[in-house]
């Protein structure tokens, strides 16, 4: 029960910060504007990470699709980090490191769920042959 728990609690971090960041990334904040046209990628790259991150968001909340979901923000995540590694800085327009540091913080969640359900993936794979 308590390891249920945690793990929803993780789920849920990863979740609501990929959640929070797609009304920036939607309505063309000037954060994000900055960031995707800083690495040569506005309007696609931002709009485009944002629909990703949405759809990892949904599959990491649905129990049998939580690996995808995890998958997915794992992949958009280490993005993410290089791109602040870089091009574009740990310190984006003054905010003190906060994308970066979000962007390890959901790195981190999704690799824990990828790891806790590595088996459904290989299983899955077993049976795709």
């Amino acid at each position: 029960m308590k390891n249920s728990i945690f793990i929803w609690i993780i789920k849920l971090i990863a979740v609501v910060i990929l959640v929070q960041t797609l009304y920036f990334k939607f309505t063309g904040a000037e954060e994000s504007v900055y960031i995707f046209t800083t690495l040569g990628v506005e309007p696609y790259g931002r709009i485009g990470s944002g629909i990703i991150e949405l759809v990892a968001s949904i599959l990491i909340l649905i129990p049998r699709t939580t690996v995808y979901g995890a998958i997915l923000g794992l992949g958009t995540m280490t993005g993410a980090i290089f791109s602040h590694l870089f091009v574009l800085g740990i310190d984006v327009k003054n905010d003190g490191g906060t994308l970066f540091i979000l962007a390890i913080i959901t790195f981190l969640c999704c690799a824990y769920l990828v790891f806790i359900n590595r088996n459904k993936i290989f299983g899955q794979i077993k049976l795709m042959f």
